[in-house]
């Protein structure tokens, strides 16, 4: 018989999404915080007289992304193989991450840390080396897997999680999924954003666009379907600033991942047990920040149709909903299942 869990009184449980545009962690004390996953070092004693620190972290790093050496470790779903500045970036975040929830200096850490499935088969030495100066046990498994469990949909469901490097599938069947049961491909967020860019450079040669701009404008005004109202941005040519009207524009990227998105799961889907698909196909839910662009679930629930009646829907609360559902991993995990650190 497994050893009983310490109590909550001298252990600590957190639940960290460690994700490629946004981390989140949330911790047994009921804290829970989130941060870009950006991460930047001064560029010369000047900046670092200026910024007053060493390293900064999410929206501070990038507002101040001219002096700073500003890094995004986990592009693409991965931490950039052979780039050692890219894993010290994944080790701060994580440290950074769990400061943010107050640790208690005497509390054991277990940390269940949920990652693109991708990482998930590449990364796993490399994150379990970012974590383990500040957690006494480890567990590390998929985002899309740690949500299904955060939502307690076990069973004849298919998890999609459309994040910013990668979109990740889980199909569950009332198990632990194992690496059949999962997907990954790269048209996600950041696909949106580089054909979002592309596009306007090329219409609108004079003006002045940046990565972080474009990734604004998709993410206050993104649609998939019809446009309620005309998407209007400020754009500086030549330093005047100028309106643009980019609905076109935006209505075409933002659906431009759809069509790998159905045929990814119809993939799933059709290796599922014949006898329980169409329940599946009930129980379709979407996760991730690119989740939230407006009609994006109807809009893959449309390209699914030819296959049958689709319920496509997206969860609440997708920024913690992959840290919410770690740390219920880590509650109810058994010991046999944790790696000591």
């Amino acid at each position: 018989m497994p050893p009983k869990k310490k109590t909550t009184t001298d252990t600590l449980y957190i639940g960290i999404d460690l994700g490629t545009s946004r981390s989140a962690i949330v911790a047994s004390t009921g804290k829970r915080q989130w941060v870009q996953s950006y991460v930047g070092w001064p560029k010369d004693f000047v900046a670092k007289k200026m910024l007053g620190d060493s390293v900064l972290f999410g929206q501070e790093a990038l507002d101040n992304r001219l002096s700073v050496h500003l890094v995004r470790p986990l592009e693409q779903g991965v931490i950039r193989d052979g780039t050692e500045r890219d894993e010290e970036a994944v080790r701060e975040l994580v440290h950074h991450l769990i400061e943010m929830v107050d640790p208690g200096s005497s509390q054991e850490i277990y940390a269940a840390v949920g990652v693109p499935a991708e990482a998930l088969r590449v990364n796993k030495l490399a994150i379990r080396d970012a974590v383990k100066e500040y957690a006494d046990r480890l567990m590390i498994v998929s985002e899309p897997f740690a949500v299904a469990y955060g939502q307690e949909m076990l069973n004849n469901a298919l998890f999609i999680d459309i994040g910013a490097g990668t979109v990740d599938f889980c199909i569950m069947h009332g198990t632990m999924p194992t690496e059949e049961d999962q997907r990954t491909i790269t048209t996600a967020g950041d696909f949106i954003d580089a054909q979002l860019l592309g596009r306007l450079q090329e219409k609108y040669p004079g003006a002045s666009f940046s990565e972080t701009m474009v990734r604004g404008f998709k993410e206050s005004k993104g649609f998939v379907g019809s446009a309620r109202n005309r998407v209007k941005v400020s754009v500086p040519f030549d330093g005047v600033t100028r309106s643009l009207d980019i609905s076109s524009e935006m209505s075409h990227v933002c659906e431009s991942v759809i069509p790998a998105i159905a045929e990814t799961a119809m993939d799933l889907i059709s290796g599922y047990e014949p006898d329980f698909q169409e329940d599946v196909k009930k129980n379709v839910y979407l996760a991730g920040g690119s989740s939230l662009i407006r009609g994006m679930d109807d809009g893959i629930a449309d390209a699914l149709k030819e296959y049958g009646s689709f319920n496509v829907s997206v969860i609440e609360d997708p920024l913690y909903a992959g840290a919410d559902g770690a740390l219920a991993l880590a509650q109810d995990m058994p010991e046999e299942y944790w790696v000591d650190m």
